[in-house]
């Protein structure tokens, strides 16, 4: 069993930064890969970022490139998410994802093994 937990949410004004982090159980967290996804109200829970072990590729959604960064430290069993010049479309709901096993896009939320409870992000404009 993989127990995730986010932090670091909070509300912040158009234009400024928040590092979400999301601590990992688990001795092998090395092997895991992990994902950000978020849920605005009303609408699907949605790809955000996406971090494979083997290599360390990273993958985003079109609507963060260029602006969220998806790192990890493997010695904290700890993925983050910085998120720069945020705007008032980025508010959401953000979870973390662990996918331990098999292998696919990482673009998808059933891929996904594990999901922490999420952290609240509120952009206001």
């Amino acid at each position: 069993q993989v127990q995730l937990v986010e932090s670091g949410g909070g509300l912040v004004q158009a234009g400024g930064s928040l590092r979400l982090s999301c601590a990992a159980s688990g001795r092998t967290f090395s092997n895991y890969d992990m994902g950000w996804f978020r849920q605005a109200p009303g609408k699907e829970r949605e790809f955000v970022a996406a971090n494979r072990w083997i290599g360390g590729s990273t993958y985003y959604a079109d609507s963060v490139k260029g602006r969220f960064t998806i790192s990890r430290d493997n010695a904290k069993n700890t993925v983050y998410l910085q998120m720069n010049s945020l705007t008032a479309e980025d508010t959401a709901v953000y979870y973390c994802a662990a996918r331990v096993r098999g292998v696919g896009t990482l673009l998808l939320r059933n891929e996904y093994d594990y999901w922490g409870q999420g952290t609240q992000v509120t952009v206001s404009s």
